[in-house]
């Protein structure tokens, strides 16, 4: 091999990834229904779409992002999280003139130069919502509704909400002032990673490894929330109550991103142990006015689909999907019956998925490679039936002669009938 694939990055090829087209299309079934639009924006940004969003002390964007100049002398980001570029194309397209909520989706590839293991990569892909424009709760409650709904459609069962409140800037900066005294009278004991965020952003600290026992120690944020913050999460709470959605309240949840406010959360699920978050997001009233627009409140969430695909359940029916076979198989015997046989593989791709044979191998082995691929009916075309081709069910193994210009009423009636249709 001249070349292999950059570390960090994975080819998903067949038939692995008709389970991620199962999981994809049970995401976006579920957004539909919820009412969210799809949006798709560049894998690249500008270098400042992240830095003012995602925070400069955050490990993303200090450590993480895969940033370079383009030809022109212009910063660029291969985007790690999709959020800023969802809110950057709300306000450069206009969609804050529309007015009530925007209810947007995506799925997509994200980059972020991490050290690769087990279900973790530098390109990694996300499912996610944003929702755009109120301040309610209820906002709150629908978007943790959203995935907790389409991981259930996946099978999985038992899973649980980890919530906080990180309150506003009304709450945060005292409490940051707070937290910084503590901080620094904890500081030997600090990882060197935690010592910089004590002065530039004291809260990272609670994302740290490294430092449990000291966050442990230190007072959460949920004892010094405003009026404001503390009524909204209880509202949350008790819209989740209603709802039956099982939570945990977690003080020192603070998520990895910079624009987070009032609302964070995670999605648990056991089987993944330690690492048992299958997503997360949160509530960011402040970032679309931090990108130049009015101020307008905001909910989200992501989902990493190679962590959500590496455990699905066993009794999901798509933990062992497999590639799904042609309806057809087209046994094509020789150069002169070519024609009849594209002919034939266009009519009978009215009913289904068609495979033409290209090999003119012996009809044994191409039969052999329909029964291998799955195929449910091979139709055999030669010159020696020049008006006739044969139809043969690879379950019954009953076979029948078919004229040319009565292929499209055999299929109708027989494959119909086969496929239950």
């Amino acid at each position: 091999m001249r070349f292999s694939r950059p570390r960090g990055t994975q080819d998903i090829l067949p038939p692995e990834i008709y389970l991620w087209r199962r999981v994809e299309g049970a995401f976006e079934a579920t957004f539909e229904r919820y009412g969210y639009e799809p949006v798709r924006t560049p894998i690249f940004e500008s270098t400042d779409v992240f830095l003012r969003s995602v925070g400069e002390a955050t490990d993303i964007v200090s450590k993480e992002m895969y940033t370079f100049l383009d030809r022109g002398g212009r910063s660029i980001t291969l985007r790690p999280e999709n959020t800023a570029a969802v809110i950057r194309a709300y306000l450069e397209n206009g969609l804050h003139r529309r007015g009530g909520v925007s209810r947007l989706c995506y799925t997509g590839p994200m980059f972020r130069y991490d050290r690769p293991q087990a279900g973790r990569y530098r390109q990694f892909h996300q499912v996610g919502v944003e929702a755009i424009g109120s301040m309610s709760p209820i906002l709150d409650v629908e978007t943790i509704d959203v995935v907790v709904t389409a991981l259930e459609s996946l099978g999985f069962s038992g899973l649980t909400v980890k919530l906080n409140s990180v309150g506003c800037s009304v709450c945060r900066t005292p409490y940051t002032a707070i937290l910084r005294r503590e901080l620094e009278r904890l500081s030997g004991r600090l990882c060197e990673d935690c010592v910089a965020r004590t002065e530039k952003n004291p809260m990272r600290v609670f994302d740290c490894k490294r430092c449990v026992e000291v966050k442990n120690e230190l007072p959460p944020i949920s004892e010094h929330l405003c009026s404001d913050c503390a009524a909204h999460f209880a509202s949350v709470k008790s819209h989740l109550d209603s709802l039956g959605r099982r939570y945990d309240v977690d003080p020192r949840l603070v998520r990895g991103l910079d624009y987070y406010t009032r609302t964070t959360f995670e999605i648990l699920h056991g089987s993944l142990g330690a690492q048992n978050a299958l997503c997360g997001g949160g509530r960011y009233d402040d970032l679309v006015e931090q990108c130049g627009g009015p101020p307008t409140p905001a909910v989200g969430f992501s989902a990493g689909l190679e962590r959500i695909i590496s455990v699905l359940p066993d009794g999901s029916g798509a933990a062992h999907l497999t590639e799904s076979g042609p309806d057809f198989y087209l046994v094509c015997l020789d150069d002169s019956s070519a024609e009849r046989a594209l002919l034939a593989a266009r009519t009978l791709r009215a009913f289904g998925k068609v495979e033409v044979d290209p090999s003119m191998r012996a009809l044994k082995t191409q039969l052999r490679q329909a029964e291998k691929r799955g195929a449910r009916v091979a139709v055999i075309v030669e010159s020696a039936s020049p008006r006739h081709v044969k139809w043969k069910d690879m379950s019954k193994r009953e076979q029948f002669d078919v004229e040319d210009e009565r292929l499209l009423e055999f299929a109708k009636k027989n494959f119909n009938d086969q496929a239950g249709r």
